[in-house]
């Protein structure tokens, strides 16, 4: 068994298992009721752990997240009014509040 991912949100250690999870790799996660113990020991320790079952799996799931975080953070989209280059986050656009084109 080996660890994946931490963070102090748990929102995304939620969101990192559910992403693996759907790929079929079987996780666990470690800490989910440590934030009580929070004062008493070091902060970061406390912190929702997910961790991969199978050692066989860890490096599918490091490059399934790779892959994931890269994509996000390349995606782009150009606005067909002005021209404008807008981060995939955006639903419309930032210059001229067109909305994104569909891509489906």
């Amino acid at each position: 068994m080996k660890l994946l991912y931490t963070n102090e949100n748990r929102y995304l250690v939620n969101n990192i298992q559910n992403i693996v999870d759907n790929a079929g790799i079987s996780t666990m996660l470690k800490n989910e009721f440590a934030a009580g113990a929070a004062g008493d020991l070091v902060p970061h320790e406390t912190w929702l752990e997910l961790w991969v079952i199978e050692d066989r799996d860890y490096d599918k799931a490091v490059s399934l997240l790779d892959d994931t975080f890269s994509k996000q953070l390349d995606a782009t989209w150009q606005c067909k009014q002005c021209n404008e280059t807008n981060n995939a986050s955006f639903d419309f656009c930032w210059n001229c509040q067109k909305e994104m084109p569909d891509t489906h």
